[in-house]
């Protein structure tokens, strides 16, 4: 099965140009803010256009925060932070109803959910109450208050960031919070030239006060609708269920991944196309994707935990036990 096979016929083949230009814009504006951090970024805005929700794990210090700001600050939208604590209260984050001594009637107050892009810092570091409050938020893409149910605004993306569990003072995410994401990343320290070329861009100035969007809500909005275009073979799509598959089956995981990473990973396979320029997914894009959009997940068995294996190594065992389509 060739790359040409794969794609559409020319009548409805996608113009992905729009993509790889207006992303482009993105990614310059961001990498002014982030020294080296190239990967972190292309997939920070594969879950954008994919119309998912990023998660960014690393210790304290690394960009996380700013990567997130920094990408916010990029489209012209509506932008919230919400700082998590362990006394904000879900209705900080939803909202809430007060009573209107005028009008004598109660009146709805929105709370920090309701914006195109909701930076979440330390989100593990609320109660398991709060982090709760998201839940359909994140994946329904509204708020329920008072029976009355209220829509968010599109697009809309939550960007959160956590310390690693082992941090003093923090709340591991629950599954189903984790699941909800459509990718995790982890900032990595930079390295040594990177944070050579940080110390000159930033000791004496803010490069993300300086920073002016390059693009705005409406034609991200554009871009999504693009990417859903982007076409997908029965034999990737096959190769992506083969894949999720394989996590259920492993022995060295007591979790595997859900059926909604494999509808997040479909819709990153093609999001990472388009900005790839290609109107149409292989097999590789799965591979590349898959560690982050099905590392966070899924749960090691005890044995190898004892065995200290990591889970992004048991990913990738399981990812490479899958045999690749036959592209001819």
């Amino acid at each position: 099965m060739t790359d040409q096979n794969q794609a559409t016929t020319a009548d409805d083949r996608v113009d992905v140009n729009d993509v790889v230009t207006v992303m482009g814009r993105v990614r310059g504006a961001i990498e002014s803010v982030i020294e080296g951090k190239s990967d972190q970024i292309t997939l920070a805005l594969t879950v954008l256009l994919a119309e998912g929700h990023l998660l960014v794990e690393d210790v304290p210090g690394v960009g996380k925060t700013m990567l997130a700001r920094s990408l916010a600050r990029s489209i012209d939208s509506t932008v919230r932070r919400l700082q998590f604590t362990p006394d904000l209260l879900p209705s900080d984050i939803t909202g809430v109803s007060v009573f209107n001594q005028v009008t004598r009637e109660f009146e709805f107050k929105a709370g920090g959910i309701f914006a195109n892009i909701v930076v979440g810092d330390e989100i593990n570091r609320a109660s398991p109450k709060t982090q709760s409050a998201l839940l359909e938020a994140m994946a329904e893409r509204q708020v329920s208050a008072d029976g009355v149910t209220h829509q968010l605004p599109a697009p809309f993306m939550v960007i959160a960031t956590q310390n690693p569990i082992e941090m003093e003072g923090t709340y591991p995410l629950p599954e189903a919070q984790r699941d909800r994401f459509l990718a995790r990343i982890q900032m990595g320290y930079p390295t040594k030239a990177s944070e050579l070329d940080m110390l000159d861009s930033h000791g004496a100035r803010d490069p993300l006060r300086q920073l002016e969007p390059v693009t705005d809500a409406d034609e991200v909005i554009r871009l999504i609708e693009i990417v859903k275009q982007v076409y997908v073979a029965p034999a990737v799509k096959d190769y992506i269920v083969s894949v999720i598959g394989a996590t259920r089956d492993n022995p060295d995981l007591r979790l595997g991944a859900s059926p909604r990473a494999s509808l997040h990973l479909l819709r990153g396979v093609r999001a990472f196309a388009a900005l790839s320029g290609r109107d149409y997914a292989i097999p590789d894009d799965v591979k590349r994707l898959a560690g982050p959009v099905l590392g966070h997940r899924v749960l090691p068995s005890t044995a190898s935990q004892l065995d200290g294996r990591s889970v992004d190594e048991i990913v990738d065992a399981a990812v490479t036990s899958v045999e690749i389509p036959d592209r001819r």
